[in-house]
């Protein structure tokens, strides 16, 4: 392989090579049958990654998506922190490497050590190997270690820890120690769940978690307050854009060549740092001459803003602002 950056390219060009070989039916089918297990109620005892063809098939459907979710986190805690650059990384289960692509990609000069922690070998070995088929220094050199996740967990003090797609996995109990054990041990946690409504859930409890542990919020929110969405009338997520290939597309069945990942996410951090006076909570809904904002405000919490074309260079900006974007833009 060829390609000299962790990009959302290469990282399909990786797996397609892994999967090259691999009937597509027998994809689709390892990919139902673990959207059905592996990211539902499965007890972290009983692995659903039975071998490589599972890891392999369910990378294909879910790698390039959560890379994009972390990768957008990432990029609202560089907004807030400019000056930080990790040293160090662990990415708890991790399986086969998402987040720890996207972590390559955001400091790409000056990559973190990372060490990707999971307890299915199968992933671990995947995602390995496609660390090594990346080109990428802070890849190749990543440890990959087989450790539990659970209420048992313990690491080693670190810079920066990713939780991603991993507590729907976990029990309450496991949840809580694993979050806890994220917050004693690194500068800045950054977790990411699943767009919905209970994925939103288990952020807001990580959230409340960090900040009890003495982090504060660099984003999405722009303050450490209590979240201002009223529990069961709405929840708080954004959207990536991940382009398809097109054997992402036959394990899927489907025929657009890209899809939105719908995520909620939280990073908090134990260094200072300047989260968004306010942040776009929906997509804008541009009129004649008026743009929609809703935002989530510093000091005012839920809020609409009319940006009308007598606006000027404000205008101009909320036409191109997008969901998740901070607001004003840096520049205004």
């Amino acid at each position: 392989m060829n390609a000299t950056l962790p990009t959302a390219e290469a990282l399909r060009t990786a797996l397609a090579a892994l999967l090259d070989g691999l009937p597509p039916k027998q994809a689709a089918q390892a990919v139902d049958r673990l959207i059905a297990s592996y990211r539902g109620n499965t007890p972290t005892d009983a692995p659903v990654l039975r071998d490589r063809s599972d890891v392999a098939a369910y990378a294909a459907y879910r790698m390039p998506a959560t890379f994009e979710a972390v990768r957008s986190a990432l990029a609202a805690l560089r907004a807030a922190a400019p000056e930080w650059i990790p040293a160090t990384h662990t990415d708890i289960g991790g399986g086969t490497g998402a987040a720890s692509w996207a972590v390559a990609e955001a400091w790409e000069e000056n990559a973190p050590r990372t060490t990707v922690l999971d307890w299915a070998e199968p992933a671990l070995a995947l995602g390995r190997e496609l660390a090594l088929a990346s080109g990428v220094p802070a890849l190749r050199a990543a440890e990959w270690q087989r450790s539990r996740i659970s209420a048992a967990l313990r690491i080693e003090s670190t810079d920066l820890v990713t939780v991603s797609y991993v507590l729907k996995e976990l029990t309450a109990k496991d949840r809580d120690a694993v979050v806890s054990e994220a917050a004693r041990a690194a500068r800045a946690v950054v977790i990411v769940e699943p767009g919905t409504p209970d994925g939103y859930a288990r952020v807001i409890e990580a959230r409340d978690r960090l900040i009890a542990a003495g982090l504060t919020v660099a984003a999405p929110c722009p303050h450490s307050a209590a979240c201002p969405i009223e529990p069961g009338a709405d929840w708080c997520h954004f959207a990536a854009r991940v382009s398809r290939s097109s054997l992402h597309r036959q394990v899927k069945g489907g025929s657009l060549p890209y899809e939105d990942e719908k995520f909620s996410y939280v990073a908090a951090v134990r260094f200072p740092a300047n989260p968004a006076a306010s942040r776009v909570t929906r997509k804008p809904q541009i009129r004649k001459g008026l743009v929609l904002l809703d935002l989530c405000t510093d000091t005012d919490g839920l809020r609409r803003d009319n940006v009308a074309k007598r606006h000027g260079a404000l205008y101009r900006s909320a036409r191109d602002a997008s969901w998740g974007d901070p607001w004003p833009p840096h520049d205004e």
